[in-house]
């Protein structure tokens, strides 16, 4: 496939990488000091419209980072384009973790990957395109099937390009002044992204790890030129999660428009892929990365534990 340029703020991602190649938190762990030590990185990959920290004060995998650290876990923080295709932002996830490969002296380093949302499909391609780099791929509330609320045919037109395209110069300036990713955006590429033509388009080129039949398992593994992968995949099917959380009355609001069980964007059944560890989770889109500001359920696992929990399920299989 041909390579496409991704521009990438080298410097930010270096400063990253080392940081967060230091278990800071683990000197201060008294209990389960190895419970998320796996054998390769962890790399969180985020989603549609995602960030690293937003105005510096909202970090998008609230809280993850750090709790996966303090198991032992070593933990990087990708950043993507906020708005394009999942091939575009998945070639700046491959520049990102041969980046990181290079500062670790580790020609042959793998990563297990881990992407919320968009990010699922982002790590899908990578597997695909470069499985060397890929250990294992767990999804959390991906719409690997599309989206009923990112439409392209519009009376089967596309969105006029002119208007999309100012409009995702429009965003790209603003999301960079927040603290999100300053690489190009495109509206119209998100919109044919999740299209009914632009998701069964993406999945026949990129089958490894998609259920065969409507809402069931994938392969647990995909076996490629590089070794095996591992596949994973859990969701949430409760919109409306806590009464103080500012971010469930817009879920519940858009979770309407689905006529299946969903967590506000996705639906359950869509969100397949791999190994289904759950899809019902009380948790919606926003809680399944602890967010907003941890306003979850309290009558569902604390979503930090559960990311601990699958990376100590990696551990065990030696990932």
């Amino acid at each position: 496939m041909k390579k496409i340029y991704m521009p990438v703020v080298k410097a930010a991602l270096l400063v990253a990488a080392l940081l967060a190649a230091q278990p800071a938190a683990a000197q201060f762990c008294w209990l389960n000091c190895d419970f998320t030590r796996t054998k390769n990185p962890v790399v969180l990959q985020h989603g549609l419209a995602g960030f690293n920290e937003l105005g510096g004060v909202l970090p998008y995998w609230n809280g993850i980072p750090e709790s996966l650290r303090s198991g032992g876990a070593e933990v990087f923080v990708t950043q993507v384009s906020p708005f394009n295709s999942s091939v575009v932002r998945g070639e700046s996830l491959i520049v990102q973790l041969d980046e990181i490969r290079a500062i670790k002296g580790k020609p042959a380093l793998k990563f297990n990957l881990i992407g919320h949302s968009q990010g699922g499909l982002d790590i899908r391609y990578v597997a695909a395109v470069r499985p060397d780099l890929v250990a294992s791929l767990t999804t959390v509330g991906s719409p690997h099937k599309g989206s009923d609320l990112i439409t392209f045919d519009i009376n089967g037109q596309l969105v006029p390009t002119p208007a999309a395209n100012a409009f995702s110069n429009f965003v790209s300036m603003v999301w960079a002044s927040l603290g999100g990713s300053p690489d190009p955006v495109s509206i119209t590429a998100v919109l044919k992204n999740f299209s009914p033509a632009g998701i069964a388009a993406f999945n026949a080129s990129f089958p490894a790890g998609m259920p065969t039949t409507s809402c069931g398992q994938g392969a647990a593994v995909t076996q490629t030129s590089a070794g095996p992968i591992r596949n994973y995949s859990w969701s949430g099917t409760a919109p409306f999660t806590n009464v103080y959380d500012p971010g469930d009355p817009a879920l519940v609001a858009l979770s309407l428009f689905y006529d299946e069980p969903n967590d506000g964007l996705v639906e359950a059944c869509a969100s397949h892929f791999g190994t289904v560890i759950r899809d019902d989770y009380r948790m919606n889109h926003l809680d399944e990365v602890n967010n907003l500001f941890g306003l979850t359920s309290v009558l569902e696992v604390d979503p930090r534990t559960l990311y601990r929990n699958h990376a100590n399920r990696l551990k065990t299989a030696g990932l």
